[in-house]
């Protein structure tokens, strides 16, 4: 019986719901950390990056208006769908980060529990960050937290996986829209959960997922006009993190520096109040 020829896979970028393929037409190889080749994936450029703010921008009033209930039950959509290809995810991780089979089944599950743990955090934002002011005369004043809008993540290089679902699902569970670089070198964990967004409850456009170039890619999302806030999450290098802080200054974006290693630990409620803005409301007290 012949040998039977290896289909080798070049992946797309997940922009507005769909997977288009890089207008430039580049792709490059991924390998594990041996050399060895896993698959092409797309080299995102200045127009995918554009693109995919664009569908960002036109999900997010959507999806800011959505009840947190039904985000919740978004969140928790993709850990049941990610439980279904857990396998998957396990082999991805493992050849990506070299992780033993038994390491990389715990970091899967460690991701599947992180959107579980802010999916539940959905309808409790408001409560926990909000609250009720004292003020002198007969009105009520309201502190509420509301989404920042659009919001690009570059995800961190070495946890291509849990270091990613830390990452973002704190920027969608409030309303914001997300544009992501996956890690540069360990994309493929990445690229499997868009097709993951792809087949839950996800609105298209609430997350797109770029992969590519680091130093390529971040300068036209931290320039770009129409991106609220940015999360330096996944650059590694001094300079290029300092260019990027400069641009973003230009549209006084928010900025979230790396500020962690340790994507086991408690999240607790840092990243979702980094990228929440507080609207104050007065009312009269009826008589």
């Amino acid at each position: 019986m012949a040998s039977r020829l290896e289909v080798r896979k070049t992946y797309k970028l997940y922009i507005g719901g769909a997977f288009p393929r890089s207008e430039s037409g580049r792709t490059y190889e991924v390998t594990d950390l041996k050399g060895r080749f896993l698959a092409n994936a797309a080299l995102a450029s200045r127009k995918d990056a554009r693109d995919a703010v664009v569908a960002a921008r036109k999900a997010q009033p959507g999806w800011a208006g959505a009840t947190a209930y039904n985000r919740g039950q978004v969140l928790y959509r993709v850990a049941e769908v990610m439980e279904g290809r857990r396998a998957q995810f396990v082999d991805e991780v493992s050849r990506a980060e070299g992780h033993p089979s038994r390491r990389a089944e715990s970091v899967v599950e460690a991701a599947i529990d992180r959107w579980v743990w802010y999916a539940g955090w959905a309808d409790k934002i408001a409560q926990t960050l909000g609250g009720t002011n004292p003020v002198a005369g007969p009105y009520f004043n309201f502190s509420i937290p509301e989404p920042t809008g659009v919001v690009a993540v570059v995800a961190p290089q070495e946890s291509s996986l849990l270091g990613l679902v830390s990452v973002l699902a704190p920027v969608i569970v409030s309303g914001n829209t997300a544009v992501v670089l996956a890690s540069e070198l360990r994309p493929l964990a990445a690229i499997s959960l868009s097709e993951v967004l792809a087949t839950s409850d996800l609105p298209g456009g609430v997350i797109n997922l770029l992969t590519g170039h680091v130093a390529e890619v971040t300068p036209w999302l931290a320039a770009h006009m129409d991106v609220n806030a940015i999360d330096l999450a996944g650059v590694d290098d001094r300079a290029l993190r300092t260019q990027l802080e400069i641009a973003a200054a230009d549209n006084v974006k928010r900025v979230r520096r790396p500020d962690t290693d340790d994507w086991t630990a408690d999240p607790g409620l840092a990243r979702i109040r980094s990228f929440l803005e507080t609207k104050t409301v007065w009312h009269p007290i009826g008589v």
